[in-house]
Formats: C-alpha cells, sequence, structure tokens
C-alpha cells in the first residue's frame, strides 16, 4: 500500500510539474511571437520609408536628366552639369546654386629689374610687357556659380576677383533642351577655339600661358560675348563641330569696335579616340576671322583691316588609375592680319600684312600627388613675315622659352607648384630667368572640369 501510495503521488507531481512547464514555455513561445510580431512590423515601416526614398530619388535623377540632356555625352571636351559629388572639381545639389571659391596665388622672382619686366614684350607680335611682380602675386580669387534654371536652360559665371577690382570673366546660358546633339551657349564665355584657349587658370598644367598665346591672343585668350552653337554628330568615335559669332573685343585680335557689332567668326572640330584600355588622343582644328582695329602692335599706332587666326590641337592622355597619368598635349598656331597701320605721332600711313605661327609642346607625368612637367615655345617656326609697304622688317632671333616644373596634390582640393622658365622670347639677347612657386586652393562646389 505505502508503495502504491510513493508512485500515485510521484505521478501527481510529475503531472504538476508537466503542467506548469507547458505553461511557462506557452507563455514564452506567445512572448515570442509577439516580438516577433513587433519586429515584422518595424521592418515593414522601413521598408516603406525606404520605397518612399527610391521614389523620390527616382524623380529627381529623371528631373536632372531632362535638366542636363545633351550635357553629359559631351563628359570629355565640353562642361559637364555639375552633379557630382567633390569640392574643387566635383558638385553637389541639382537643385540649389553651387557655389565655389579658387584663390590662386604665387611667389615669383626674376634677374630682371622692375623696369626690364614692364618693357619685356615680343616685338613684332605685341607691345605689353609682363605683368608680374618680385614677391607676392595674387592672380585671382575665382568665384563660380552654377545652377539648372529650369529644364531648359542651365546658367555659368565665373568671377575674378584681383587687386584691381572685381571681373566678369564668364556668364553664359545652356541649353538643354535643343534636339539631336545640338547645344546653344549664350553670353560672355571662352571660346571654343584651341585647347588652351578654353581652361581657366587654375587648370593649366604650368603657372603661365604658352608663349604662342601671350603673342597672337593675349593673356586673356579669346573670351568674348557671342552666341555658341556645337553639335555632337552620330559617329562611331566621339566628336563635336562648333560654331561662334563673337563681338569681337580681344584687343590682341580685333579690338573693341562696338560699331561693328558682331564681327568675329569662329568655327572648330573636335574628335575623340581611345587608344588601348587607358590611352585616349584628342585632335581638331580651329578657326577664326575678323575684322580688325587695335593699338596693341606697336607704340602710337592703329591698325585697321582683317584677321586670320587658325590652329590645330593634339592631346594624349594615359591614365591607368586615378593617381596616375601621363599627358602629351601640343598646339600650332598660325595668323594672317593685313590691312592699314596708322603711326598716330605723324599721321603716317603704311599697308601692313603679317603671317606669323607659333607652336608649345608640353608633357605631363604624375605619379600618386605628385607631377613632373616639362615645356619648350617656339613663335615663327614657319612664318615670320612683317612686310610694311612690301617691305620685310626683321625683329632679330626667334623667340622661344623653356620651362620645367613640379607639383604636389596635398588633396583634390588644394596644389604647390615650383616652377623654372628659361625665357628668349623678348628678341633682346637677354635672358629672363623666372622662378614662380604657385599655391592653388578651392572650396565648395564646381563643375566637372574637361578632358
Amino acid at each position: 500500500m505505502k508503495q502504491k501510495s510513493f508512485f500515485k503521488e510521484t505521478l501527481w507531481l510529475l503531472l504538476i510539474i508537466f503542467t506548469f512547464s507547458t505553461r511557462l514555455f506557452s507563455q514564452d513561445i506567445n512572448e515570442r511571437i509577439k516580438l516577433l510580431e513587433e519586429k515584422l512590423k518595424a521592418q515593414e515601416s522601413l521598408i516603406q520609408q525606404q520605397q518612399s526614398t527610391i521614389k523620390l530619388l527616382q524623380e529627381e535623377l529623371e528631373l536632372i536628366k531632362k535638366q542636363s540632356g545633351q550635357e553629359k555625352i559631351v563628359a570629355k571636351v565640353e562642361e559637364k552639369p555639375a552633379y557630382k559629388s567633390g569640392g574643387l572639381f566635383g558638385a553637389t545639389s541639382a537643385y540649389n546654386p553651387n557655389i565655389s571659391l579658387i584663390l590662386d596665388t604665387f611667389l615669383y622672382s626674376t634677374n630682371l629689374k622692375e623696369d626690364e619686366l614692364e618693357s619685356w614684350n615680343i616685338p613684332g607680335f605685341i607691345k605689353e610687357g609682363l605683368e608680374h611682380k618680385k614677391g607676392m602675386n595674387i592672380h585671382a580669387a575665382e568665384l563660380y556659380f552654377f545652377a539648372p534654371v529650369d529644364p531648359f536652360f542651365n546658367l555659368y559665371a565665373t568671377i575674378p576677383v584681383t587687386e584691381e577690382g572685381v571681373e566678369l570673366e564668364e556668364a553664359y546660358l545652356v541649353t538643354t533642351f535643343l534636339p539631336a546633339g545640338i547645344q546653344a551657349k549664350i553670353g560672355k564665355f571662352k571660346s571654343g577655339f584651341g585647347r588652351h584657349n578654353s581652361q581657366h587658370a587654375h587648370l593649366w598644367k604650368f603657372v603661365d600661358e604658352p608663349l604662342v598665346y601671350r603673342a597672337l591672343t593675349g593673356h586673356e585668350g579669346i573670351n568674348e560675348k557671342g552666341i555658341q552653337l556645337t553639335f555632337l554628330p552620330d559617329f562611331p568615335f566621339y566628336a563635336q563641330l562648333g560654331i561662334e559669332a563673337l563681338q569681337g573685343e580681344n584687343e590682341i585680335l580685333f579690338g573693341l569696335d562696338r560699331s561693328k557689332g558682331l564681327h568675329a567668326f569662329g568655327a572648330f572640330a573636335k574628335a575623340s579616340f581611345d587608344i588601348g584600355d587607358y590611352g585616349t588622343i584628342l585632335l581638331g582644328p580651329s578657326v577664326m576671322i575678323g575684322d580688325t582695329k587695335t593699338e596693341s602692335i606697336e607704340e602710337n599706332s592703329i591698325f585697321t583691316g582683317d584677321t586670320t587666326l587658325a590652329a590645330f590641337e593634339f592631346t594624349y592622355k594615359w591614365k591607368p588609375s586615378r593617381w596616375k597619368s601621363f599627358t602629351l598635349q601640343s598646339e600650332y598656331m598660325w595668323r594672317k592680319q593685313k590691312g592699314k597701320i596708322q603711326d598716330t605721332s605723324t599721321s603716317t600711313i603704311n599697308n601692313l600684312k603679317r603671317i606669323q605661327d607659333g607652336l608649345y609642346l608640353q608633357t605631363i607625368y604624375q605619379t600618386g600627388r605628385w607631377g613632373f612637367g616639362a615645356r619648350y615655345d617656339l613663335l615663327e617656326p614657319l612664318n615670320d613675315k612683317y612686310n610694311l609697304d612690301g617691305v620685310q622688317t626683321s625683329f632679330g632671333d626667334k623667340p622661344w622659352r623653356a620651362s620645367a616644373m613640379v607639383e604636389f596634390n596635398p588633396s583634390e582640393f588644394s596644389k604647390i607648384r615650383l616652377q623654372y622658365n628659361y625665357d628668349k622670347s623678348s628678341r633682346t639677347g637677354k635672358t629672363n630667368n623666372e622662378v614662380y612657386l604657385q599655391f592653388i586652393g578651392g572650396v565648395g562646389a564646381h563643375a566637372a572640369h574637361s578632358f
């Protein structure tokens, strides 16, 4: 009897333990299920938020596509809309204006005296000397603005601030709605003529411009008010064709003659080919013609006539990675001017015909954050005609210059460059030994640059 009672009590005890454990287990499962349901609801809410964000991004991308239009195709030669992220070489919002400030300053040393610098011209080409001063110089603090106006236009403006004051370098509208690869630029802008001309100074591979640009177009280059039309034909390779109608205010080529209105006209063609996996070639001709009235040729003189300027550009770039590249760049330029030159002090008038040319060849090698470059400039390699009433005038030796530079890029927002020039361009037999130590730094959003 005692044994039966023991078994009975044991069974009841096991039953009670089982029942209690089952209830606890059931309660634990219910709590876990409830917790999982709460997590699923939270995940569902997160997914809905993500889907909403994706939808907004898709709408923004569609708007950007409508606004950018053909501009995104011109990645290698023309300016692109500023929709990429980054500082000095990128951009941010598609809705608010992108604003940047780029400071370009340098230390300058030379063996020449101040009065010799001011008279360091190129006889037969230009009468203006150099504007550099020994010691510290500010090239410019450049303000840059970009923003889409609406689905039809983008607006660009470049405003350099110098010690002499504020200048409107560029301010123009670019169309985004024209069909068949056609684009219009209206306002004041750097001409598509040549390779170097379209670049801002902080993008130059050397501190100063090539000698042929200084001699044939002046320090500012061809930067005019006018209208430009470009066309991207459907070729198996990248190509761009362009024409321009300009006000013609360049003091070296045309002169400030407002009575004529638009009186300088240009055309250019550019083609780009990929060479291997990392190489690209860009080349093409340019031409510009216009009526001329300028005081830039000789002291106390006015030239009236017409000008033709032609050029051929060639650039090869090898870039296997972001911080490694090799660039070979050259331009040949040819100028013809024909008309009458009047001596304002004696009222003497002579017939002037000058045919002159020049070229530069430069190479840049970049490895890591370091860059190394060399440049050779030569004027009159093939043509040195300067005829007054049919009589050839000789100015002396051919102007030339050799340059070497080394640069360090602490980041993509700043640059330190050391450059030496061995300059024999004045035809006097003297040498201008120039040394530059340049500093460039930028803040804010800036549009993507050309190839």
